[in-house]
């Protein structure tokens, strides 16, 4: 496997943990899991989460990054980033907060994000 695909898929995996460390108690709190919980508590949780999100999230920037051998400049790393975070948080608010609903501005935004990751591969010189 590629570096950069290695990297692509520790992106994936970091972005679940952090779309569950930032929206994930809203769910604890719809399903009455947490509605007695001190936000300190909810935070911590969060935290810890947050921490699985780190463990994956920097190896796969260090595997990616051409400052450590891999394909990607740091622009480009981080549009990827920003393109797999949506796409992720977009895949758990279908599955896990059914009653959003994702309208068509949200899959034109969404278009213009992964318009931004072709740009950013585009050779300017």
């Amino acid at each position: 496997m590629t570096r950069g695909i290695f990297a692509i898929l520790l992106l994936v995996v970091s972005n679940v943990f952090m779309t569950l460390a930032w929206y994930g108690n809203l769910k604890l709190e719809q399903m009455n899991i947490t509605r007695d919980w001190p936000l300190i508590a909810i935070i911590l949780l969060s935290w810890g989460v947050a921490l699985l999100e780190y463990l994956v999230m920097i190896p796969a920037n260090r595997i990616g990054s051409q400052i450590t051998g891999g394909p990607f400049s740091l622009m480009q790393l981080k549009i990827i980033q920003e393109a797999v975070s949506l796409t992720v948080f977009t895949v758990v608010v279908a599955t896990i907060f059914k009653g959003e609903p994702i309208r068509w501005n949200h899959l034109v935004s969404f278009a213009f994000i992964i318009a931004a990751v072709v740009f950013a591969f585009l050779k300017t010189e």
